[in-house]
């Protein structure tokens, strides 16, 4: 169970936001999209602050925009979602480009395009910006329930595991006349995934007895590794950190105000 997995979306660096503590950066991502979540969604001059914002984060982190709008490709679902409404809600209609629109639908879809695209942009920069180990330390810091800490540790660990075996199991089909280009070959495809999920939960079943034999306890280990820092390095730390928050606040605070 040694560190080290789990890096698909981290980005090493040693920019100031690599460098924050882990557990400001949590909070700062958290109150981020809270402030995203509470902002009127007809306040349109809003949610192009909360990108800038994200826009000036990477920057100053090193993250590359085209790197986090490749990951963002994995709310096309919700996409689809928020240009179907325009077409199948009721209510008042607006014609754009000769097609009638649901004024409400147009509303809702927005809200779900733009809330979940900045939410899904703040969470892709805190994974790139802090390594796996770093994010299960600030949870630590940050309270969090011991049995949510242990269940991500372990899926932190063995994630690339899985990964690998499906690979395995991917070259394995292809060897024996497998091609997953045609349409006929989903059934390999889903027996695939019900035989991958059987060894995993195997899998599962032997590290649990191992961990036993050696004494498991039921808690992870303390993954705290560095020396508390003094109070006013705490306090300097979290201002900082919290500085995009505080330019979320502002934002949300005019859009209510104006809404």
């Amino acid at each position: 169970m040694s560190a080290g997995h789990a890096t698909l979306l981290h980005r090493p660096g040693g920019s100031p936001v690599h460098l924050a503590a882990p557990e400001v950066k949590i909070v700062a991502a958290f109150l981020t999209v809270l402030c995203v979540v509470a902002t009127p969604r007809h306040v349109f001059w809003a949610f192009g602050g909360y990108l800038l914002l994200l826009f000036g984060v990477s920057a100053v982190a090193g993250v590359p925009a085209r790197w986090v709008a490749k990951r963002l490709l994995i709310e096309v679902p919700f996409v689809v979602l928020a240009l179907l409404l325009p077409f199948t809600a009721g209510g008042e209609q607006v014609a754009v480009l000769g097609l009638p629109l649901s004024v409400e639908g147009l509303l809702a879809g927005w809200n779900i395009l733009a809330k979940g695209t900045l939410g899904l942009a703040t969470s892709l920069l805190l994974a790139a910006t802090t390594a796996p180990n770093d994010l299960l330390l600030g949870m630590q810091r940050l309270r969090t329930p011991q049995l949510i800490i242990t269940i991500s540790s372990l899926m932190l660990r063995y994630v690339e595991l899985i990964v690998a075996e499906a690979g395995r199991m991917r070259i394995a089909r292809i060897s024996r006349g497998h091609d997953p280009r045609f349409l006929w070959q989903a059934g390999a495809t889903a027996r695939s995934v019900g035989s991958l999920f059987i060894r995993s939960y195997e899998r599962g079943e032997r590290v649990h007895l191992a961990m036993l034999a050696r004494g498991w306890t039921g808690t992870m280990p303390e993954a705290q590794r560095r020396r508390p820092a003094p109070a006013w390095s705490r306090t300097r730390t979290w201002l900082l950190g919290l500085s995009p928050v505080g330019t979320s606040a502002v934002l949300l605070g005019v859009a209510l105000w104006t809404a």
